[in-house]
C-alpha cells in the first residue's frame, strides 16, 4: 500500500510540476483533462510510468521521485509523442524508451547544471528528447499522424471570442499539447484556483510578449495567433513568482525577460521550422536559465533559496521568515555584563565607513546620556573605563596588543589606531576584534583557548579614541585592520525590557545581556522519539488526546509529529524556536505556533518580545488571499506581529497584533508547557498535559 501511494504520488506530481505548484488535486485534473485527446494522454501516462520505473530500477529512493521533479520531463515527452504519432504498439515502445532516455538526460543534466552553474534543468531534457524524435519520425512514416490534431471547436461562440483571450486559452493548452480554447480555459481556471500570483503572471506575461511581437510584426492576428506564445506564459511565471521570490523587482525582471524572448521565439522558429520541429519550450529555457544565471553572479537577493509549492506560500515564508531572523550567522554574545549604550553603530558617522563599516563601539551612560560623570577631562570619571570587557565568542586568541598608552580626554593616538586590542578565531570561520582596552590589562595570552564570558581585558581609551569606549567587528582575514563583514548580537534586552535573540542593536540602544538559565534550557530540550500526551479542548468540550512526538528528518531537523503536520523547531543561541510548520495543518500544532513560536531561554523580570507569524496561520480563505497578494506589492504592509511576555517564571502570554488573538502558556516543571491556549473571537483551542506525560 505505501508503495502504491509513493508510485501515485510521484505520478501525480509529474503533472502539477508542469505549472511548478505541489496541488494533488491539480495533477489529477492534468491527468484527466490529458485524456482529451487520448493519444496524448495515453502516451504521457506511459511515459512517465516508464521513467518512475526505471529510476527504482536503478536504485534512486523515493524521496527523490515523490515531488515529480525527475519525471515531469518524461511526462512532457510522452505528451508530445502522443501528439505526434498514431497510438499502436510500436508508439507504445517508442514512448516507453523515450521516458528512460529522458529520465536519465534529467537526472545527468540537472546535476550539471546545478553542480557547474547553480541552473535548474527546467524542462531542457523535455526539449533535447521531443527534438530528436520529431527529427527521426521523417524515418518512421508507418507511425507519423497526418496533420497535428486540429483543433475543431466544439461551440460556435468560440469564434466569437476576442483575439487575445482565445490566444491566450490557446496558448495555455499548449503546454500540455492541448491547443485549443477549452482546455486553456479550463486550465486557466485552474491556475486561478490555486494561485492568483501565477495567474496574474500567465496572463501579463503573454499580453507582454504578444503586444512585443505585435508592434515587431505590426499585425495583432499573427501575434496572437501563434501557439508558441506559451513560451511567454512559462517565463513570467517560472522568474517572477518560482524562481525569484514573488515581488515588483521579480516581477519587472520577468516583464523583461519576457520581451526579451518574443526575439528568441521568432529566429528559433525561423531555424527550426525548417527541420519540421516545433520551437517546444526552448526558448523558455534559454531565456530563463540566462537570465537566472546573471542574478545568481550578482547574489541577487530575491532568488529562491526554497519553493513551497505555490508563489503565495513561498513569499509568505520569505517575509515571515526575514522578519523573524534579522540577524546572522556570525553571532556574538554581548562582550560585557550591565547595562552598556551603542555609542556608534554599523555604518556610522564617524569613523565605521567602507570597508570598516561593520563595527560597533560601545559606552555605558547614565539617565541623562552622558558617559561621565562630573569633570568630562578626568579618564577615571568615564563610566566604562576599567569594566571587565569579556569573550563574545569561543575560540582561540590569535594576537594581543597591551602596552600602549591610554590617551588622555580629546586626544587620539593615530599611530596606533587599533590601540590595545584582542583578535580571536572563532571556528566558524571568522574573527572577532576587540580594541582601544586598557594598557596592561589583557588577562589573556596568543595561543590560549577562551570560552564566552571570559574575562578578557579592562575597557580603556587606547589608539583612536577621543574617550573609554569598546570597539568590536568581525573579519575574515587574521591581519589587523582587515575588511569587516556583517555579523550580529544574542540573547539581550533593550531599554524597555524587549527581548532580542539574534539582532543588530542600533545607536544609542542601551542593551544588556541575558544569560541562559539551565532549569529553562533544560524544559525546553526535547529528545529524539520522545512522547508526551495532552488532552484538547475546544470552546470548553473534550475534543480528543494527541500525542505530539519528536521525530527528525533526512536533513537532520527535528520535528513535532501531528495527525497531518509537522512543526518543526531549533533550539540556538540561547532561544528556543518554532520554525515553520509543513502539511495539512493540525489545530494543535498550529496552537502550539501561535503560542510559542520563540522563547528566550533566560528569565528576567518584565522580559517581553515579538515575532511575525505566518499569514497562513492565523488567516483563512479570502482574506489570507487578499493579504498574500497584497505583500506581492506592499509586503511591509503584510507583517503579522505578536507579542509576548513572560508574566511569572512559568507562564507567558502573548497578544496576535489587529487580530484580537490571545495565547497563554504554562511552562511544565520539568519539560515543555503543561498548558497552552489560544483564544480568538470564535474559538479557543486548549492543550493540557494529562498526567503520565
Amino acid at each position: 500500500m505505501k508503495n502504491y501511494k509513493e508510485f501515485t504520488k510521484s505520478i501525480i506530481g509529474s503533472y502539477a510540476g508542469i505549472f511548478f505548484v505541489d496541488k494533488y488535486f491539480v495533477g489529477i485534473f492534468l491527468l484527466i483533462l490529458s485524456f482529451i485527446n487520448p493519444n496524448v494522454g495515453i502516451s504521457g501516462l506511459l511515459c512517465v510510468v516508464s521513467s518512475y520505473i526505471f529510476a527504482k530500477f536503478l536504485g534512486m529512493q523515493e524521496q527523490f521521485l515523490s515531488s515529480g521533479f525527475y519525471t515531469y520531463n518524461p511526462l512532457l515527452v510522452g505528451l508530445s509523442i502522443g501528439y505526434l504519432f498514431k497510438f499502436n504498439l510500436l508508439t507504445l515502445f517508442l514512448v516507453s524508451i523515450s521516458g528512460v532516455v529522458t529520465f536519465l538526460i534529467t537526472f545527468g543534466l540537472a546535476t550539471i547544471l546545478y553542480q557547474y552553474l547553480r541552473l535548474p534543468a527546467l524542462s531542457l531534457p523535455f526539449v533535447i528528447v521531443s527534438c530528436v524524435v520529431y527529427l527521426a519520425s521523417s524515418q518512421y512514416s508507418n507511425l507519423f499522424v497526418n496533420g497535428f490534431y486540429p483543433q475543431t471547436p466544439l461551440f460556435s461562440w468560440i469564434n466569437q471570442l476576442p483575439l487575445w483571450f482565445s490566444g491566450f486559452t490557446r496558448s495555455l493548452g499548449a503546454i500540455v499539447f492541448l491547443p485549443n480554447i477549452i482546455s486553456g480555459f479550463v486550465i486557466l481556471v485552474a491556475i486561478l484556483f490555486v494561485s492568483r500570483i501565477l495567474f496574474f503572471l500567465a496572463l501579463s506575461g503573454y499580453l507582454a510578449g504578444s503586444l512585443t511581437v505585435a508592434a515587431f510584426t505590426g499585425s495583432f492576428a499573427q501575434a496572437f495567433s501563434n501557439i508558441n506564445s506559451f513560451n511567454f506564459i512559462l517565463i513570467a511565471m517560472a522568474l517572477g513568482g518560482v524562481f525569484l521570490i514573488p515581488n515588483i523587482k521579480s516581477y519587472a525582471i520577468s516583464m523583461t525577460a519576457v520581451i526579451t524572448s518574443s526575439v528568441f521565439l521568432y529566429a528559433i522558429e525561423k531555424i527550426w521550422y525548417q527541420y519540421g520541429v516545433p520551437v517546444f519550450t526552448l526558448p523558455f529555457n534559454a531565456v530563463s536559465m540566462m537570465f537566472l544565471y546573471v542574478l545568481g553572479l550578482l547574489n541577487f537577493p530575491l532568488i529562491t533559496k526554497y519553493y513551497r509549492g505555490t508563489p503565495e506560500k513561498t513569499l509568505d515564508h520569505y517575509l515571515t521568515y526575514n522578519n523573524r531572523f534579522q540577524g546572522t550567522y556570525r553571532t556574538l554574545f554581548l562582550p560585557f555584563s550591565g547595562e552598556w549604550s551603542v555609542w556608534q553603530g554599523i555604518n556610522g558617522k564617524w569613523t565605521h565607513k567602507g570597508a570598516w563599516m561593520y563595527a560597533v563601539d560601545f559606552v555605558i551612560t547614565d539617565e541623562n546620556g552622558d558617559t561621565y560623570s562630573e569633570n568630562e577631562k578626568i579618564t577615571d570619571n568615564y563610566y566604562c573605563f576599567r569594566k571587565p570587557v569579556l569573550s563574545p565568542v569561543r575560540g582561540r586568541v590569535i594576537k594581543i596588543v597591551n602596552d600602549i598608552d591610554d590617551n588622555p580626554i580629546g586626544t587620539i593616538n593615530k599611530d596606533n589606531n587599533w590601540g590595545n586590542l584582542i583578535l580571536i578565531y572563532d571556528e566558524r570561520g571568522f574573527y572577532v576584534l576587540m580594541c582601544h582596552l586598557l594598557k596592561g590589562s589583557v588577562k589573556v595570552q596568543e595561543g590560549d583557548w577562551v570560552e564566552r564570558g571570559k574575562v578578557l581585558a579592562l575597557c580603556g581609551n587606547s589608539g583612536y579614541s577621543p574617550q573609554p569606549h569598546l570597539h568590536v567587528h568581525t573579519q575574515l582575514a587574521n591581519n589587523i585592520g582587515a575588511p569587516t563583514v556583517p555579523f550580529s548580537f544574542v540573547q539581550y534586552i533593550d531599554a524597555d525590557n524587549n527581548y532580542h535573540s539574534n539582532d543588530i542593536p542600533k545607536e544609542n540602544e542601551k542593551l544588556t545581556p541575558v544569560f541562559t538559565d539551565k532549569i529553562m534550557d533544560f524544559k525546553m530540550s526535547f529528545l529524539l522519539d520522545e512522547e508526551i500526551e495532552f488532552e484538547v479542548e475546544k470552546n470548553g468540550s473534550k475534543l480528543k488526546n494527541i500525542q505530539l512526538s519528536v521525530k527528525m528528518d533526512s536533513n537532520g531537523e527535528f520535528y513535532f509529529k501531528g495527525e497531518n503536520s509537522r512543526l518543526y523547531f531549533t533550539k540556538w543561541e540561547g532561544t528556543f524556536y518554532i520554525n515553520r510548520i509543513e502539511g495539512k495543518l493540525d489545530q494543535e500544532l498550529k496552537s502550539l505556533f501561535l503560542a510559542l513560536p520563540r522563547v528566550p531561554l533566560g528569565y528576567k523580570q518584565g522580559i517581553k518580545w515579538e515575532d511575525c507569524l505566518p499569514t497562513h496561520l492565523v488567516l483563512k480563505g479570502v482574506k489570507k488571499d487578499i493579504m498574500l497578494l497584497k505583500s506581492y506589492f506592499r509586503p511591509s504592509d503584510c507583517i503579522i506581529k505578536g507579542m509576548y511576555k513572560f508574566t511569572s517564571e512559568d507562564e507567558i502570554t502573548g497578544f496576535i497584533d489587529s487580530y484580537d488573538i490571545k495565547t497563554y502558556v504554562k511552562l511544565h516543571e520539568t519539560k515543555g508547557f503543561s498548558t497552552l491556549a489560544v483564544e480568538s473571537k470564535k474559538t479557543k483551542i486548549i492543550l493540557r498535559r494529562c498526567e503520565n506525560g
